[in-house]
């Protein structure tokens, strides 16, 4: 059939051309989630304090923190609001994690943890850290995630900050023959310009070069915690220009709750994880990041689950009163958790051990609750894709089938979702294991 056109084929050509590039550069600069795994939290910790065990040490105060306020599924329940039916599966797992992993992701504190102290005694505290996390390494002791927050690239802090990074790097680098801890990453707080990050990231290159590391070796997260994070003077949304600044080096971004409400001018009896200012700042960072690959980190429950009174010998009023703190601060906790979740922040901070039992609570429960529709929705996904392909069409929404598939990542990474649980969205444990919707769309492709 003769069919009539206006144009040529040379300008489609070019015009497909067009097309084509700017999808190369937009792939470049958002290619996803890499399915790589993201801890659930950061637990932070005063650099002076930090042991080759410390996670260890964490997990058994949690441990014995759920002991004795939370010793059976219901009391557990109870406190942070999980549902009855999944409690004992909550509980358990909890528990499990607690004894098997308590800590996924830890940061070795300079700056606000730590405080300012005299120079020398800085100096000891960054060799005495390195030490311990050089015996970690040797011991298999360290979370599997590992980091340490310097002081800000302030002007009257800079100097310190820098100072510090190189005491710790030469002294763990030359301790371990060159070997960093896995997934190892430098916090950079309150940040206030993308001269912040240029300076770090010469910093990193000349630090990689004399202590003979490979290039890029040295990562960095964001605390976005001012509001000079967000906007510049002009108007102009600064992360993504922060986040140029760091380039492939950029891992994560973590939301500052406290330095921000108090940037934005809100009284402390305010300041919490739920204010709108904080929504509106992390939708800002949701905006950002999106698609880029780096994760982000909601904050911290201020309000620590401690008991009031201590002693051996408390009067009955005075352990329901302990009793009373303590599940006020779980609750107010896992509601928090609970908001980050559903605005998609699958990772906060955690400040105290007793905090431990209630990330895990929350986040299990969120992972087991949503467990049946993620997996009839995945099965769905995968079946109408394959019947896209066999019909010839395009299938061109990897990204909605890699996001659903990461929802089980994270929950069998975590310790919420076991592998075969998984099993209910259709995949096999191979498939699954892959990390990738692509690959197992292109491998149920290949076959006959």
């Amino acid at each position: 059939m003769s069919v009539r056109t206006s144009l040529s084929e040379k300008k489609l050509q070019k015009a497909v051309g067009r097309v084509r590039r700017a999808q190369a550069r937009f792939t470049e600069r958002y290619p996803g989630d890499s399915g790589a795994r993201q801890p659930v939290h950061t637990v932070y910790g005063g650099a002076h304090l930090f042991a080759s065990d410390t996670a260890r040490k964490l997990g058994d105060l949690a441990l014995r923190a759920l002991e004795a306020y939370a010793p059976d599924a219901a009391a557990f329940a109870e406190a942070i609001g999980v549902p009855r039916e999944l409690a004992p599966k909550v509980y358990d797992r909890v528990r499990d994690k607690l004894r098997r992993e308590p800590v996924e992701d830890f940061r070795i504190d300079f700056e606000d943890g730590y405080g300012n102290r005299p120079d020398d005694e800085e100096d000891g505290h960054a060799v005495a850290a390195a030490k311990q996390v050089a015996a970690g390494i040797v011991a298999g002791t360290l979370p599997s995630f590992l980091g340490i927050r310097v002081k800000p690239l302030s002007g009257e802090l800079a100097m310190r900050s820098l100072r510090t990074l190189d005491v710790f790097l030469t002294e763990l680098l030359t301790t371990t023959n060159g070997t960093l801890p896995p997934n190892f990453v430098v916090t950079l707080p309150k940040i206030q310009s993308r001269t912040d990050v240029d300076v770090l990231v010469e910093t990193f290159e000349q630090l990689e070069d004399r202590l003979d590391i490979e290039v890029g070796a040295l990562r960095v997260e964001f605390m976005v915690e001012t509001t000079q994070s967000i906007f510049d003077p002009q108007g102009r949304s600064v992360l993504p220009r922060l986040h140029r600044a760091a380039g492939s080096r950029l891992t994560g971004a973590h939301f500052g709750t406290y330095d921000y409400t108090a940037n934005c001018d809100i009284t402390a009896a305010q300041q919490r994880m739920r204010h709108p200012a904080c929504d509106f700042a992390k939708h800002m960072m949701k905006i950002a990041f999106a698609g880029t690959g780096v994760m982000l980190s909601d904050g911290a429950t201020n309000i620590m689950p401690v008991a009031p009174h201590r002693g051996p010998e408390l009067t009955d009023e005075q352990q329901r009163a302990n009793r009373a703190a303590v599940f006020a601060a779980w609750r107010l906790g896992a509601d928090d958790i609970r908001h980050s979740l559903i605005h998609g922040f699958y990772q906060g901070w955690d400040l105290h051990p007793a905090q431990l039992p209630i990330r895990y609570g929350a986040v299990y429960a969120f992972f087991l609750e949503g467990l049946a529709p993620a997996s009839e929705r995945l099965r769905n996904f995968v079946d109408k894709a394959a019947q896209a392909t066999l019909v010839g069409d395009v299938f061109d929404d990897a990204a909605t089938g890699q996001g659903l598939l990461n929802y089980f990542l994270r929950g069998i990474a975590c310790g919420a979702v076991t592998e075969q649980e998984a099993l209910a969205t259709g995949l096999s444990l191979d498939e699954i294991r892959s990390k990738s919707f692509v690959k197992i769309m292109a491998a149920r492709r290949a076959k006959p």
